[in-house]
């Protein structure tokens, strides 16, 4: 097999753990919005909520503990260790027989997706920006949230299927049950696949780190030129890290530097959640109904909306290194707010009661997929992208340990109060996101550099100097615009390399 094609095949078997979050902000909106569900549970609008918030509180934990338990176990004992959390909470949601026993299945799957999403994000997804050209270094990275929206699609349409033609409890057990199938053989595979040379090397197993660094770019040879420089790469980058590396949370926040940083990523992470996604997600059938949509029709147009995603995503890989992250989250913000203020009229004027479901109805529908288009292109890639890229090596793991988590936290408020607010105040609930979006998009424009194509090595001395202003426009910050213009690096500026790597 060739080096480039077993190293393809090792990415892809690690990122199922993102599609397996995907999945799960996907079907659980097909779960609540079943009527056998409801005949079961006889579930109120809190209880809902705290069957979708419990994933993802349980998901903040495990972002907190994967670092640690990735750094004593390695990676491929970490991942299995969150597949087979996931697999017990899985199967747990799957059989529950009340809703306190539902509650627990979701909060172990959930910790068990912390461990999977945070492995990645830290292990592949910066691993990914770290050895990526800067110039392609935006699409490689959003191949994640890519992989979230496979998920999500799988989900969308899974659940729209069973609900159509299910009517007893199979119409929620089987697309609970069907994620833990990829759970299995993320557990039962995992530990075939090399452990991370990196990994290998920082704990005093240098010997096995160089066969397997061999065995993913060289066919097992170790005496490849290029194996050798990479070794010693590892070798001189480890060293470094040990001897400079943030010693505990704190300098994050003293150094103005790395609280720069950390700000960034967590305001972008707490923004992505105040779009309003993970709302329209969890709970579209309710959602839906609230202007005459019936719950299948809800589920299909769902399905639908994962369609246009995929493609959104998959075109914000070929243009974000092209585009830039800061117009590009600036702009999608703006069409989100757009968006929702449409929404929102919508939703007052033509309530359940004028049955206006088939005129108004499709203008919700249109404005929810047009939505969605500019979140998936905008907003959910960068939310991997930038946190990936902005750190420096010293900070970089526990700055995107603290974003991960910060987007856990806000994406378990949501899911705790959409459902309640929709029943006590309505409409006026998507007010919020509206004005957030807008915020967001003001506050990205005064704040957010632009680190398009820009090397890694350069952030801190070009974007994110100790003396370089928080606010980003305005005479006091044009040396610094200017100078990161003249850091961007052209893919071509490489060929010769990667044309002697090929």
């Amino acid at each position: 097999m060739k080096p480039h094609t077993y190293q393809f095949l090792v990415g892809v078997f690690a990122s199922v753990g993102s599609v397996l979050y995907g999945y799960d902000l996907g079907v659980i909106a097909g779960v609540v919005g079943s009527t056998s569900y409801a005949e079961l549970f006889k579930a109120d609008a809190s209880q809902n909520g705290a069957v979708v918030s419990l994933f993802t509180g349980g998901a903040f934990f495990g972002a907190g503990f994967a670092g640690p338990t990735g750094d004593m176990l390695g990676r491929r004992w970490t991942i299995l260790v969150g597949a087979l959390l996931f697999l017990l909470g899985g199967s747990i949601q799957t059989a529950a027989q009340t809703i306190h026993w539902l509650y627990g299945g979701r909060a172990i799957a959930g910790l068990g997706v912390g461990f999977l999403t945070m492995i990645i994000r830290l292990h592949t997804a910066v691993y990914q920006s770290e050895i990526a050209h800067p110039s392609i270094r935006g699409r490689v990275t959003g191949l994640q949230q890519f992989m979230l929206g496979i998920g999500a699609f799988l989900a969308g349409w899974i659940s729209w299927g069973c609900f159509v033609n299910l009517k007893n409890d199979a119409q929620w057990r089987i697309p609970l049950g069907i994620q833990n199938l990829p759970a299995l053989i993320l557990a039962a595979l995992i530990l075939l696949f090399p452990e991370s040379p990196r990994w290998l090397v920082d704990h005093d197993r240098a010997d096995e780190g160089l066969r397997t660094l061999a065995k993913l770019h060289a066919n097992g040879d170790i005496s490849d030129p290029w194996v050798q420089a990479e070794f010693a790469q590892i070798q001189e980058t480890i060293s470094f890290e040990h001897e400079h590396e943030a010693k505990s949370y704190k300098e994050l926040f003293v150094n103005p530097s790395a609280f720069r940083r950390l700000f960034l990523a967590v305001a972008i992470q707490a923004s992505i959640q105040m779009t309003g996604v993970s709302a329209i997600q969890y709970f579209s059938v309710t959602i839906f109904a609230q202007i005459g949509i019936s719950a299948d029709d809800a589920l299909k147009y769902q399905a639908i909306n994962s369609i246009l995603a995929l493609i959104a995503q998959a075109a914000c890989m070929l243009l974000i290194d092209k585009f830039g992250r800061r117009p590009t989250l600036i702009i999608g913000n703006l069409v989100n707010c757009v968006m929702f203020i449409i929404a929102t009229i919508l939703l007052a004027i033509f309530p359940p009661a004028t049955n206006s479901g088939s005129t108004a109805g499709w203008g919700f529908i249109i404005v929810t997929w047009l939505y969605n288009i500019s979140f998936s292109f905008a907003c959910g890639p960068l939310s991997w992208i930038i946190p990936a890229e902005i750190f420096d090596t010293h900070t970089r793991s526990k700055g995107v340990s603290l974003a991960t988590m910060t987007s856990f936290a806000f994406n378990t408020l949501i899911g705790q109060i959409t459902s309640i607010a929709i029943e006590k105040i309505g409409w006026r609930f998507f007010i919020v996101f509206a004005v957030c979006n807008a915020t967001n998009a003001l506050f990205f424009y005064l704040v957010l550099p632009e680190t398009k194509r820009v090397p890694l090595e350069q952030m801190s001395t070009v974007i994110f100097a100790q003396d370089a202003p928080w606010i980003v426009v305005g005479k006091r910050s044009e040396a610094y615009r200017a100078a990161a213009i003249a850091a961007e690096v052209d893919l071509h500026d490489d060929e010769l390399k990667k044309d002697a790597y090929v």
